[in-house]
């Protein structure tokens, strides 16, 4: 039974609760129902229903005092009222403790209908809200956990350039924005920024201006009261009034609607702000650290990223650079990912034997940092007898060398790039390759996967998933 359609009706009048339980049920929905607000709390407990229509006269409570208890205890249950002429004003009284709407006795069945079809759409976007909610607070929590792994390695002359840029401007309250690719560690460097400031011992809070849909990227930046939307049931703080006295890391700041950076610059400018629907107005210091996987230039030619809010929050700009470009950090990256992996796994640290080591820093990584800890979970996972072999790595990192560079090349003709896209350069890049190695032996698929250097049903598996046909 569909929980968004299920009703319980609690009222002591018998004849109310037969009409109204045959009226709702011939409309598709699946009423319950209860002659005292007991046997309606039972049920409220054991159904769970997504709406109650609840009298205000009962036998054994006073219905608002109950209306309290059931949004205490059931905050995204929604509650109509029913009441007599007489009660307009505990009716009204309702509204202020919570309740959906109030409809009078005797009332027109397509009034009652259309006060139950609006209060049940209310119901099922204030749960899509919190479900939303939680899996974001659940991604977010998993990737700070993934991000704590990649420890930032300043191996690499231009890496020991960035570090040494931010021991410099980390102490200083200076605005800073990160530019990169997709997974080259943006994050990671948000955290030693943080990490060496003078707001250290706070928390830095974070807010990825992609996770969320537009209309609730504003309510998550500034708060909200209660009451100020649907489905506001309870104050929320926002991540400025949290940033108080410590860092707002502003992820994917590109993403940011137009008009939320407008407003954000204002913060900025001013360091106050309002929640939603509150006349009051709060302050908040904090610094902000952005970051944006777009290149400025094509952010700013887009109108994705407003001028304005770029030069405030642009005082020092840290671009990080592709790990194909840094191979150096390759090795000490492996390594710190084989000993975190082992140690999560509990399994003893595998060794890489020379040839997969080779593969490791050929690679082209198009997904950067992010694919390389993938790649060595992968390994680590399929590790036998504390060794990595070349075919314990994915498969996309055993192709010859020869076969990346041909895929590379052959996209960056049709305008794509390693890097430019991440997962559909590396498919087109994949797709290519076998196409290629297919040519070369005359499509032999045998022959083909010994080239690739990979097992026959992977070629198998590959060919049908890029629909490769010969």
């Amino acid at each position: 039974m569909s929980e968004n359609r299920r009703i319980l009706i609690i009222d002591d009048e018998r004849p109310i609760l037969m009409t109204l339980e045959a009226l709702l049920g011939r409309h598709g929905y699946h009423p319950e129902v209860a002659a005292n607000a007991t046997a309606g709390m039972r049920l409220l407990e054991k159904r769970s229903p997504a709406l109650v229509l609840l009298d205000l006269q009962l036998p054994d409570a006073d219905g608002l005092h109950m209306l309290e208890q059931i949004k205490v205890e059931h905050p995204d249950t929604q509650v109509i009222i029913l009441t007599a002429h007489d009660s307009l004003n505990n009716a009204i009284e309702s509204i202020k403790r919570g309740a959906y709407h109030f409809i009078s006795k005797p009332y027109a069945p397509e009034e009652l209908l259309s006060l139950v079809e609006k209060a049940l759409e209310k119901q099922s976007l204030l749960r899509e809200t919190i479900a939303l909610r939680e899996k974001t607070e659940e991604l977010t929590k998993r990737l700070a956990q993934a991000e704590t792994r990649l420890a930032p390695i300043f191996k690499s002359k231009v890496m020991q350039q960035i570090d040494e840029l931010i021991s410099a401007m980390a102490p200083s309250e200076a605005n800073v924005l990160i530019t990169g690719e997709s997974g080259v560690g943006k994050e990671v460097i948000a955290n030693v920024i943080h990490s060496r400031s003078r707001r250290a011992d706070k928390p830095m809070v974070k807010l990825n201006c992609a996770a969320f849909p537009q209309q609730m990227i504003e309510s998550e930046l500034f708060g909200y009261v209660k009451g100020a939307f649907t489905g506001a049931m309870n104050d929320f703080r926002g991540m400025i009034a949290e940033a108080d006295g410590s860092t707002l890391f502003l992820d994917e700041i590109s993403e940011m609607p137009a008009e939320l950076q407008t407003r954000f610059l204002r913060v900025l400018q001013e360091r106050e702000f309002r929640p939603l629907g509150s006349t009051k107005t709060l302050k908040s210091d904090f610094r902000v650290v952005a970051a944006t996987n777009r290149p400025v230039h094509q952010a700013l030619a887009e109108n994705r990223l407003r001028s304005d809010l770029y030069y405030r929050i642009n005082t020092f700009q840290i671009e990080l650079p592709p790990l194909r470009e840094r191979k150096e950090d390759i090795p000490p990256l492996v390594a710190s990912f084989l000993k975190s992996f082992a140690h999560q796994l509990g399994k003893n640290e595998p060794a890489i034997a020379p040839e997969a080591f080779q593969k490791l820093v050929e690679y082209g990584w198009p997904g950067n940092v992010r694919e390389l800890q993938n790649a060595i979970e992968y390994a680590v996972v399929l590790a036998r007898q504390d060794q990595i072999t070349v075919k314990e790595l994915p498969a996309e990192v055993q192709l010859p060398v020869a076969l990346q560079q041909r895929g590379e090349r052959a996209l960056a003709q049709t305008g794509g790039g390693v890097g430019s896209s991440g997962a559909r350069s590396l498919n087109d890049m994949e797709r290519n390759a076998i196409l290629d190695a297919l040519a070369q032996c005359h499509g032999t698929k045998k022959k083909a996967a010994e080239l690739l250097g990979i097992q026959r049903p992977t070629l198998y598996n590959k060919m049908k998933r890029y629909e490769i046909q010969l």
